[in-house]
């Protein structure tokens, strides 16, 4: 990458050592002084959520309005690269990846379980229903999640392949506090908050999986749905399982059970589609869920606590304020891989790509898992049971053939999205532990993923204590919401750094926006021939204040075969940046 001879190489001590004490430090409280940390995450947890849910609302919304703005402003036709870049990716492929990081644990544990509990539970305000369900799920699972890994995805892709910078959140602000708070104490400081965030976020994850996994396995008579040492087990497992992988350095082993896992999940989807018996059903809930999602949008989007005489605020921070902390720790990772994935796009095919693809997924497979649930509801076939979410999965297999083996192909999904997933998002942990390495050290990458196991155990610990998976979903949820509050205000002054860069772009400056677009094609041709930088180089970009943007000349325009993993190293295309 351009300049990168004037930055700084090797371990940060200044990101890598507070970070660590910081993350060891939360562990050491937690498993030494339970009850004490308890108290005081509980404490704080009240307060974040009477006191902070409205800016996390606010600023959902506002990245939504934020990358739109841009996608279809005067900044849409900016590649993320030299003016004269291409794609480094055929579209097809693109979305292909894209595809890989809209699945996750995330859909696995909430396919069935949220469409069920909304309608069920009706969300304060809501008209009961099922076109209510399948709204409220579908607000939290296309424009606004996507749209914040859209805000960091387009920072980190305009800092590294337009202008020359570090894969780093702190690069990304060069062009709001300059070059050397970038590299200094500031830089750091960010840099630190993104990892201890994206730490919390992938442990949620793991949670999760493991307390799926841990039904799963009570349903087959494993073990019992209750026990403490099977979801501890499970983590541990799961752990190694990583540990392993990232030692090996089995880059096209991972990417193989990646490709492998998407070709499963899609054929899941399609067996319980068939064999349910209600695929109009399913169907029909596609266009019921976009209607009703669009129908009652700015109303999903301005419930806070204070909504319903002030009665949401339990709903809210369970649902839709843990899912906007979700994803906002998760930025870091997620928008790494797509601004790796995205180079050469222009922002408007960025924006629309990463906010329409991974939507249109959701919205398909909540149809499918949720719409499945419904039926059997409407049907007086109910497998809501006592309200555990950890076990509707398995329930609804139990009403369709070859139960026990659709709960081992579900078993199998959670595991190896978990692994590859944890691979990749440790990989950025540890690269931003390097000063933005794109292959860190392995003993880092294992460090990070090993951290990540024991803090997802911490979350668990006190419904692990009480034998209780609701408690132990509870404490998780409470836990990403606090560790994501600070990352929020960084997002926020991420989109003003983005701005500011792309209006000193010269691009921007030069008026080559308002050129008709085949007299910009013939001006990328001349810069191409020519072998010139295709963006001029931008002071307020790079992070050495010098370096150049990137070359488009040796640019590749086709597709390059392998995806990049989201930390840069060749565990390519596996789809890893799940949630």
């Amino acid at each position: 990458m351009a300049g990168d001879a004037a930055f700084p190489r090797g371990l940060s001590l200044g990101v890598f050592v507070p970070a660590l004490v910081l993350v060891g430090a939360v562990l050491v409280w937690g498993l030494g002084f339970t009850d004490s940390f308890q108290s005081v995450s509980t404490a704080a947890f009240d307060w974040t959520a009477r006191s902070v849910d409205w800016l996390f609302v606010l600023a959902a919304t506002v990245f939504v309005a934020f990358v739109l703005w841009l996608a279809f402003s005067r900044y849409g036709n900016v590649r993320l690269g030299g003016d004269a870049e291409r794609p480094h990716f055929r579209t097809t492929s693109w979305i292909s990846m894209m595809f890989a990081a809209g699945m996750g644990i995330g859909l696995m544990f909430y396919g069935v379980s949220e469409p069920l509990s909304h309608y069920i539970d009706t969300p304060p305000g809501a008209r009961p229903g099922v076109t209510t369900a399948m709204a409220t799920t579908t607000f939290h699972w296309t424009a606004h999640a996507w749209a914040v890994y859209a805000v960091v995805g387009l920072a980190l892709a305009l800092t590294a392949y337009r202008y020359g910078g570090r894969h780093l959140i702190s690069s990304a602000f060069v062009s709001l506090i300059g070059p050397k708070r970038a590299l200094g104490w500031q830089g750091k400081v960010l840099d630190v908050l993104a990892i201890f965030a994206t730490v919390f976020g992938t442990a949620a994850s793991l949670g999760l999986g493991a307390l799926q996994i841990r039904a799963g396995l009570a349903e087959t008579g494993t073990v019992s749905a209750e026990s403490a040492a099977a979801a501890v087990g499970v983590i541990i497992v799961l752990g190694l399982c990583f540990v392993a992988s990232a030692v090996s350095g089995i880059d096209r082993g991972i990417q193989f059970l990646s490709n492998t896992n998407m070709v499963l999940a899609v054929a899941l989807a399609l067996f319980v589609l068939v064999a349910s018996g209600s695929a109009v059903f399913m169907l029909d809930l596609v266009p019921t869920s976009l209607g009703g999602y669009i129908g009652t949008f700015f109303d999903m989007a301005s419930r806070t606590g204070a909504s319903v005489d002030g009665t949401a605020g339990e709903w809210l921070s369970g649902w839709t304020v843990f899912y906007w902390a979700w994803w906002i720790s998760w930025s870091p990772f997620v928008g790494m891989f797509l601004a790796r994935i995205s180079r050469g796009r222009t922002i408007r095919e960025f924006v629309i790509g990463v906010m329409v693809v991974p939507s249109v997924l959701s919205i398909l497979w909540f149809s499918i898992f949720g719409g499945a649930a419904l039926d059997l509801e409407l049907s007086g076939r109910s497998i809501y049971g006592d309200g555990d979410s950890t076990l509707q999965l398995f329930a609804l297999f139990g009403e369709l053939p070859f139960t026990t083996i659709l709960s081992f192909v579900a078993i199998v999904l959670i595991s190896i999205f978990f692994i590859t997933g944890a691979d990749s998002a440790s990989i950025v942990m540890a690269g931003m532990s390097e000063n933005g390495a794109e292959e860190p050290k392995r003993w880092l990458v294992v460090m990070w993923g090993v951290l990540t196991a024991a803090v997802a155990i911490l979350m668990l610990l006190p419904g692990l204590r009480e034998g209780e998976p609701e408690v132990a979903l509870n404490s998780l949820q409470n836990l990403t919401i606090i560790a994501a509050s600070p990352f929020v205000l960084v997002l926020a002054a991420l989109c003003v750094a983005i701005v500011k860069a792309l209006a000193a772009d010269p691009f921007i400056t030069e008026k080559v926006f308002l050129l008709p677009k085949s007299e910009r094609r013939r001006r990328d041709k001349r810069l191409l021939r020519a072998g010139a930088p295709a963006a001029a180089p931008a002071a307020t970009a790079a992070d050495s204040g010098t370096a150049p943007a990137a070359d488009a000349s040796t640019a590749p325009a086709a597709d390059s075969g392998d995806a990049p993993a989201a930390g840069g190293t060749s565990t390519s295309g596996d789809g890893s940046a799940t949630t």
